[in-house]
């Protein structure tokens, strides 16, 4: 094996394979700023702060085995400039034509002989600038880039942007930032399994074959496998059907989320409740608008769920598993959607269906090309939707000494999905963003003006 090389994960080798033109399997996201980017400053900060970690200076190399994974290797010829680019916005420079631009990120790949990742500066936004990044999934699932992303800002304008001079070779977690402090436990009150399964998950992690030897010795873990494997196909809908490469992004104005927070105490639920609830909400309106008929109609979200061992926190690489989550679209009072929807959440929380999923996840990147096709057309039949819901900031911080003003964030729509919704929370603010497929929903923003009018209606 050459210097600067190591194989590639059974789990992240599932996710390099299943990209596809009409799939991209990106994490994209975006941040605001009310005024400009110093470019020579974010440039630093990337070559301290992303440059640490080696899987950015690292380009994927397919084994010539036929069974055997890519692997990661030092990328000798890497160079910053075809990574961090920097562009603007055509007038009049609004949420419009910031919303296209990310849009045509979001469906141009990345370059596969070059580290997968890219940041781009686009000034003339909105009066100030915006950063939009693209991040294969195959180097870390959406809560460690999303700490990536957080560990290169500042929770001052004048807080010292390098940390330490590059070692010769670094590590593959974090250094010992700010972010903790700013973000407490914010990550950690995601979506987490009971700790019984918790434990289940982390032998798992260890080593996938040890979900069968679960699934033999805990009736739970079959019921899970079981009930995968036995899930009808979703129903078809406007959201369904065959894709395209051309993606498109929209994202919400904010929502006020102490309103958020104290409406699901008067009704006795979470914040994702509520804000899922109102997701159901639009889709519903969205399904009507098309001529689409609602009545009884229940379509499934993949949710990503998190099982990082709490030692492994600041790594890179994905350690999440997946549950299927029935939306009740069908459902037109908002209060019954709301107790249904909650009944439904608190019935996948303590199951080991994640587990499941990530076990098979590890299969598939030990798979033949033929079989990994067929098992993510199978799960992808399984659901219309990926659903994910972050936690981020609670203060205002800071990249290159300016202030962000929003951010937003997109996962891809793994097995072959045309729809995406991510709701990312920001100082006090909460967002919604919506990714799809052209060919099948080609006004996102649709949906999300439907979200805003089902918070408000439900907030009053």
């Amino acid at each position: 094996m050459a210097p600067g090389s190591e194989p590639m994960s059974a789990v992240d080798a599932a996710w390099l394979r299943m990209e596809h033109r009409t799939n991209l399997m990106l994490i994209t996201s975006v941040m605001t700023f009310t005024e400009g980017i110093d470019f020579n400053r974010l440039k630093a900060v990337i070559e301290d702060r992303v440059l640490y970690y080696d899987r950015f200076r690292q380009r994927v190399v397919e084994s010539r085995l036929p069974f055997g994974r890519p692997r990661w290797e030092d990328d000798e010829h890497f160079n910053l400039g075809a990574h961090l680019f920097h562009s603007a916005l055509p007038a009049p420079g609004g949420k419009a034509e910031l919303e296209r631009m990310v849009s045509s990120l979001m469906s141009t790949p990345l370059d596969y002989t070059k580290p997968l990742w890219q940041f781009h500066v686009i000034d003339n936004c909105m009066g100030g600038s915006a950063v939009v990044a693209k991040l294969h999934h195959c180097i870390a699932d959406g809560i460690a880039l999303v700490k990536v992303m957080l560990g290169i800002t500042d929770p001052s304008a004048d807080a010292n942007d390098v940390y330490r001079p590059m070692p010769e070779r670094t590590r593959a977690s974090a250094p010992n930032t700010w972010l903790p402090e700013v973000l407490g436990s914010a990550v950690g009150s995601a979506v987490k399994l009971t700790e019984s399964v918790a434990d289940q998950a982390r032998e798992a992690l260890e080593d996938p074959s040890r979900a069968a030897q679960l699934a033999r010795g805990g009736a739970s873990v079959a019921e899970a496998l079981t009930k995968l494997l036995t899930m009808p196909p979703d129903p078809d809908t406007v959201f369904r059907g065959r894709l395209g490469t051309a993606k498109r992004a929209a994202w919400s104005e904010i929502l006020p989320l102490q309103a958020v927070r104290s409406h699901s105490k008067r009704v006795g639920a979470t914040i994702n409740d509520v804000l899922l609830t109102g997701v159901c909400g639009a889709l519903r309106r969205y399904v009507q608008i098309r001529g689409g008929l609602t009545a009884g109609l229940n379509i499934r979200a993949v949710v990503p769920v998190n099982l990082r061992p709490e030692d492994e926190e600041g790594t890179l690489g994905n350690r999440f598993g997946l549950v299927y989550l029935s939306l009740p679209v069908g459902i037109a009072d908002v209060g019954e959607r709301l107790a249904e929807l909650k009944r439904r959440m608190d019935e996948i929380k303590g199951s080991t269906e994640a587990v499941v999923a990530y076990a098979i996840l590890g299969a598939l990147g030990m798979a033949t090309p033929e079989v990994e096709s067929m098992a993510v057309s199978l799960l992808g039949n399984k659901a219309t939707a990926v659903m994910t819901n972050v936690p981020g900031p609670r203060g205002t911080i800071y990249l290159a000494g300016s202030p962000l003003t929003s951010m937003m964030f997109w996962v891809p729509q793994s097995g072959r999905l045309g729809l995406g919704v991510s709701i990312l929370s920001y100082a006090g603010q909460v967002r919604l963003g919506v990714a799809t497929d052209c060919g099948l929903v080609p006004d996102p923003g649709t949906i999300v003006d439907a979200f805003q009018d089902e918070m408000e209606a439900m907030l009053g």
